[in-house]
């Protein structure tokens, strides 16, 4: 028998089951994880051999990455924005204050005033860059997650300014894509970007481009 012809015919039974019969949502989650699961779905790396990994694929990937002390998020920042030469930067309502430097102007996103016009895509486009935390991280990937929750704002942050800093918690980077999904779990309802490394990519003469899906520069501060 012809391959495509039984491919088509199994998509089309899969079809037919589907319509005729509605399953119910304990039914549904049953048979998932009744799936079989070959691949790797947890690590078995020590924490530093974790952050290890996830820094280094961060520097394959383009990206400025530092290993810093939690009583250092404050003047990390600071000089990781003056090295940038950003001084407007878009910060998600709930960033912690304790995380801004002084001598830089912070716009507040988000809260009761996310609709606000003062915020649309030029203004943000305008601004020199973005400052957020993140849900989770993987370094089997080297991805960062970021979802409309704490410390990271609206998805729209970080897709028109150029530069992303991001802090990422040591405690927060996973070994596997897996045990990601795992975290995301009970916020997967939530808008969610993974990226690697700074926005890039390629036409059709694989001339490759940064940041036509999101910022060109992306520095990531790891907090130990």
């Amino acid at each position: 028998m012809d391959s495509s012809f039984s491919a088509r015919s199994e998509v089309l039974r899969s079809i037919r089951s589907a319509l005729g019969e509605r399953m119910e949502a304990e039914s549904i989650a049953v048979q998932y994880e009744e799936l079989p699961r070959g691949y790797k779905r947890a690590g078995a790396l020590s924490q530093e051999d974790r952050l290890q990994l996830f820094l280094r694929r961060l520097e394959e990937y383009g990206a400025g990455v530092k290993r810093i002390a939690r009583d250092g998020i404050r003047e990390e920042i600071g000089g990781k924005l003056a090295a940038r030469g950003c001084g407007r930067l878009v910060i998600p309502y709930d960033l912690p204050a304790a995380w801004l430097p002084l001598g830089f102007e912070f716009t507040p996103y988000g809260g009761e005033d996310k609709l606000s016009p003062l915020l649309g895509a030029t203004e943000l486009d305008g601004m020199d860059g973005v400052l957020t935390g993140c849900t989770v991280a993987v370094a089997e990937t080297g991805s960062i997650v970021l979802q409309s929750g704490p410390r990271q704002g609206s998805r729209v942050l970080t897709l028109a300014p150029d530069y992303h800093l991001c802090v990422v918690f040591a405690e927060q980077v996973v070994e596997t894509v897996p045990e990601s999904f795992a975290v995301l779990n009970s916020t997967s309802c939530l808008p969610t970007t993974f990226f690697s490394g700074p926005s890039a990519t390629a036409d059709i003469e694989m001339t490759r481009i940064k940041g036509v899906h999101g910022p060109r520069f992306l520095d990531v501060l790891v907090v130990e």
